[in-house]
């Protein structure tokens, strides 16, 4: 198979492109700056042919259109995105979340059907757009309502209404897959689990800085998550909706007491916003059945093996000062 994708640097990206090189296939990637950033995975750079993309850029999309046409995808897994929800607005999607999750996606489809042999496009969304009232009961399916609470969520929203729009014109097979919260190693720090590990992984006794360890997630190792990307992308209907997620609730506090059961049992914690809380869980039937996707790896070890990314990464911090 020969896949390219868009976001092939950021960190479900270089994932996602391992994952298909393992598994045989071609791969080809974007990203706007067309270098790979600091802690790439060796062989992703070594076999993924890199260029440069801004697809918030109609005059520079001739640049990515010569390598995509030659390349002749099969599948185009779109991930650029800007998907750190605080960089994407409060409420409505500020400025650039509008222009890389809504008009990107808009460049990626026009792309993908100018074409000579149309692909089949991924596009990755978020359980972001769900109502978060519904958060607190059963697993959410595909048909749950949808009502975005912050600008990612709506960015992601008013991405898949464009998709709605382009398919029905074009006759683009586009599927979309909402992803629920993942991690692991190699993820910024402004996310949950690799901002807890790094202050962990830092000497001295410091307390621990969580936002709130009450929160009923859905979470899941990202090396599963991308798993199920190709998995969507081989065997999913034509047009498909998926949730992707683990399909089971966990809270903040338990993955918080497993990080401190392997970093230091006595650090302690100091919670900034304690209170119950609640995010989406997955209904995942939809996926299960289209490609008998499971999870494989525990949530314990993807703590450790994150907290042993950021112990690794602190000390080569320490030994170049």
């Amino acid at each position: 198979m020969r896949a390219a994708i868009t976001g092939i640097t950021g960190f479900a990206g270089q994932y996602l492109a391992e994952h298909l090189l393992q598994a045989g296939d071609q791969v080809l990637g974007f990203n706007r700056s067309g270098t790979w950033p600091e802690h790439t995975l060796a062989r992703v750079e070594a076999e993924a042919p890199l260029f440069p993309w801004d697809v918030t850029q109609p005059a520079l999309a001739k640049l990515a259109y010569e390598p995509l046409r030659t390349f002749a995808p099969e599948l185009i897994f779109h991930l650029a995105a800007i998907s750190v929800p605080e960089e994407c607005g409060p409420h409505l999607p500020a400025g650039p979340a509008a222009a890389v999750n809504v008009g990107g996606t808009a460049a990626v489809l026009e792309m993908a059907a100018g074409l000579p042999r149309p692909p089949r496009v991924l596009f990755i969304s978020t359980s972001h757009v769900y109502d978060p009232l519904t958060a607190a009961g059963d697993p959410v399916s595909e048909s749950a309502p949808i009502k975005p609470k912050n600008g990612y969520g709506w960015s992601k929203s008013l991405a898949e209404t464009v998709i709605g729009w382009f398919t029905r014109d074009s006759g683009l097979d586009v599927l979309i897959a909402r992803s629920f919260q993942h991690t692991g190693p190699r993820q910024h720090e402004q996310m949950m689990l690799p901002q807890w590990a790094q202050q962990f992984a830092q000497p001295g006794g410091r307390p621990v800085e969580v936002f709130n360890r009450s929160t009923r997630i859905d979470l899941s190792d990202v090396r599963d998550i991308v798993r199920a990307y190709r998995l969507l992308a081989l065997a999913g209907e034509p047009g498909g909706l998926y949730n992707v997620g683990s399909g089971r609730a966990c809270q903040t506090g338990e993955v918080l007491a497993m990080l401190q059961r392997i970093a230091d049992p006595r650090r302690p914690i100091r919670e900034r916003h304690p209170g119950a809380r609640a995010d989406a869980v997955a209904d995942i039937g939809r996926l299960v059945a289209a490609t008998g996707w499971q999870p494989r790896i525990s949530l314990e070890q993807c703590v450790a093996d994150t907290f042993e990314f950021w112990q690794k990464h602190e000390a080569t911090r320490k030994s170049e000062c």
